[in-house]
């Protein structure tokens, strides 16, 4: 007996406006117009027979029947990614990660990393903000943050000391900090909104609350305004280590600390693709090398 099945790409337009809950998110996400979203809904609903979404001036809820209706489709559509990508993939990996990361430390690596892997294919998808995959997004992702706000934490690739960076150009031009509380006397270039400078100030045994008047989305960002002579920023081995050797970055001070780690996480459903393992053992190789080539400057990373 044939299936009879709901159109596909009504449910998926259903599927994102309910999770995202905005037609607008949803015309986003998938790359088509809002209007688009609200006929494939109207379709979805007519070919059902009941109405999923209430709609105001404020928005759209799901009905009832919609949020029913809403966690089946989002796990058939997660399980039927997840089957194409597995089908599809023929050795390619898709790795999500932190931007700062990608550009600056996996980047140099990567033709390496391939010559170690014949018939390995690797994507590399810079992701400024996400602590968790849902399956289809990415294979594996690197993030950086705390272990305990990442539900699909999977092993740690490093926990970097962090300090501060800026150009000799811009040392040259400005007094030369002596301690930890003099950088208060420069422009900082902030990651965020400020919390970042306060932490590593805090573990210095400098308190201070900053409201900086620029806020870039990475540390990929922060590097390319602080090159740019424009002030002084965080950075830890894996970002700057070939700016430092080659002189284009200086530390005004020695001190460092620790903050947060470099982490793999795994999609929601706890999936491993084959090549995960190599794929994350060598990495945390490559870390380490990248410490023993700090002078001796350690980079902490959990037994793999």
């Amino acid at each position: 007996m044939a299936r009879r099945l709901p159109p596909l790409n009504s449910v998926r337009a259903f599927e994102a406006a309910a999770r995202l809950g905005s037609f607008v998110a949803a015309a986003r996400e998938l790359n088509v117009t809002q209007p688009a979203i609200g006929r494939h809904v109207r379709q979805l609903e007519d070919w059902l027979g009941v109405v999923l979404f209430q709609r105001s001036a404020r928005g759209v809820a799901t009905t009832a029947a919609g949020t029913q209706y809403l966690a089946t489709a989002s796990r058939l559509l997660d399980e039927l990614a997840a089957a194409s990508q597995q089908l599809q993939g023929g050795g390619l990996l898709r790795l999500m990660v932190v931007p700062g990361l990608a550009r600056r430390w996996l980047a140099p690596l990567l033709d390496g990393l391939l010559a170690e892997r014949p018939g390995l294919r690797l994507a590399i998808e810079p992701h400024a903000t996400f602590s968790r995959l849902r399956p289809g997004d990415a294979d594996l992702g690197l993030v950086a943050d705390d272990i305990s706000r990442l539900p699909g934490y999977y092993h740690t690739l490093a926990v970097p000391p962090v300090f501060a960076v800026c150009t000799p150009a811009y040392l040259a031009s400005h007094t030369a900090p002596q301690q930890v509380g003099d950088l208060l006397q420069h422009t900082l270039i902030h990651e965020d909104d400020g919390d970042w400078w306060q932490l590593w100030l805090a573990a210095q045994g400098v308190h201070v609350r900053l409201q900086p008047q620029t806020v870039y989305f990475s540390a990929d960002q922060t590097l390319d305004a602080c090159l740019a002579h424009k002030g002084i920023a965080l950075a830890n081995p894996l970002l700057v280590a070939a700016e430092l050797a080659s002189g284009a970055l200086v530390q005004p001070l020695p001190q460092a600390v620790a903050l947060q780690g470099y982490h793999f996480i795994l999609p929601d459903d706890g999936s491993v693709a084959p090549d995960v393992p190599w794929l994350v053992a060598a990495l945390c190789r490559l870390a380490g090398q990248t410490a023993t080539k700090r002078n001796g400057r350690g980079i902490a990373a959990a037994p793999y």
